[in-house]
């Protein structure tokens, strides 16, 4: 789970709040599920480190088989994760998608925030090689 070993005998208010999530996460794979539900994963998370939970969950959904179910407004976790998106506007889900087949509805609410400035940065940051 990408903690060091000398993280195991601290309690949770000794570890960074990185390692808070990844033991979060150690916890709940545990019991080997088939799903893993995440709520906002990468709040409270530095650029750097949001990034390296990213790539955790990520290295995680590929060598566990896992569906990845998450809630998150981080646009970057969103193009590094996510391959498909449902999207929550209005009080209810106005689409459902691939982030390429969302980019070409023509939904005001959508275009706006997948074509924003934080919405081509993201983009953009996650153009290259997988």
């Amino acid at each position: 789970s990408g903690l060091p070993a000398d993280a195991a005998p601290k309690y949770p208010s000794e570890l960074s709040g990185g390692m808070r999530k990844r033991a979060g996460i150690a916890r709940a794979l545990a019991l080997d599920p088939e799903l893993l539900f995440l709520d906002e994963p990468t709040a409270g998370l530095d650029p750097i480190g949001a990034a390296a939970f990213d790539n955790l969950i990520k290295e995680l959904q590929q060598t566990l088989g896992l569906t990845v179910f998450l809630i998150t407004h981080d646009l970057d976790t969103l193009h590094a994760i996510c391959d498909r998106v449902a999207v929550l506007a209005d009080r209810r889900v106005i689409a459902v998608g691939t982030i390429d087949e969302l980019l070409a509805l023509d939904h005001p609410w959508i275009q706006e925030y997948f074509n924003g400035p934080r919405g081509r940065m993201a983009s953009a940051g996650n153009k290259g090689p997988a």
